[in-house]
């Protein structure tokens, strides 16, 4: 009798914890991706338009980018209704660009507009120098200058201390270095140019 008795109040504990669950859980469930997504980055793909209004009229959410899209990096906004369904966006904290080109190629409109490596504007990486690994001397790494396809161009070792990662103005905001960065935190964001400070590079 005990032992039903016991069962039957874990049972009605479950319940009453589940029930008080239940609005919070459908909330995240019915939320728009950039809710769900809040803490991610969402980056236009590389040749987009640069003001956000030109792009969102000029993109047809055809979804031809992300076919295309080698890496697989290219998302799609959902159930946000109005102009922003199914537009394409890229968290470099999931799956970040390599720079191809492809997608630029295929668009059908202005939306993305074929441009080089060099002329992609995707924002710019910025590193926070307090938990960087390398910077609070806490283990060499160098992930992100190793994988960043423009080189040393757009990101480089600090001269005083080699293994200290340094952006130059050159970055053009990819992400690689954000997906490869091993610090559990993601001290590198990609930061729209303005936004970007000297102080934290």
């Amino acid at each position: 009798m005990q032992r039903r008795k016991f069962l039957q109040q874990v049972s009605y504990g479950t319940g009453i914890a589940a029930t008080g669950c239940l609005p919070y859980g459908l909330a995240r469930l019915l939320a728009p991706d950039d809710a769900r997504a809040a803490t991610g980055m969402q980056l236009k793909p590389p040749g987009a338009l640069a003001n956000d209004l030109s792009f969102a009229q000029a993109c047809i959410g055809c979804g031809l980018c992300g076919e295309v899209c080698p890496p697989r990096c290219i998302q799609f906004k959902k159930r946000e209704g109005g102009n922003e369904l199914n537009f394409p966006y890229i968290n470099p904290e999931e799956k970040a660009c390599t720079l191809c080109g492809q997608c630029m190629e295929v668009c059908p409109t202005q939306a993305l507009t074929p441009v080089s490596r060099d002329e992609v504007d995707m924002g710019i990486a910025q590193i926070d120098r307090t938990a960087c690994y390398p910077w609070v001397d806490k283990g060499i790494c160098g992930a992100c200058v190793v994988v960043c396809p423009l080189g040393e161009k757009a990101i480089g070792f600090d001269f005083a201390n080699i293994y200290r990662p340094i952006v130059t103005k050159e970055c053009v905001g990819c992400g690689l270095c954000v997906e490869v960065c091993p610090h559990p935190s993601l001290p590198i964001k990609i930061v729209k140019q303005y936004a970007w400070s000297v102080t934290w590079t």
